[in-house]
């Protein structure tokens, strides 16, 4: 989980930009691999935008999820 905090801190981030419940559900998706954790992260990111989030939540990590696993 911390492995999200740490890339947003390299890009400049110190602001909330992934929920809790987000970032739960990626890591435990991703069962903590650094390449999946970050494939799953940027497509919850393209998610969030495509509905207009300022925040990924639970349900732009969902849609994610999906994406990701249905390939």
């Amino acid at each position: 989980m911390l492995r999200l905090a740490h890339h947003l801190a390299l890009a400049g981030r110190s602001d909330t930009l992934f929920s809790d419940d987000a970032i739960t559900l990626i890591h435990d998706t991703a069962r903590g691999y650094p390449r999946a954790v970050n494939n799953l992260a940027v497509q919850a990111l393209l998610s969030a935008y495509a509905d207009n989030k300022s925040i990924v939540d639970a349900s732009s990590a969902r849609a994610a999820v999906a994406e990701v696993t249905a390939e």
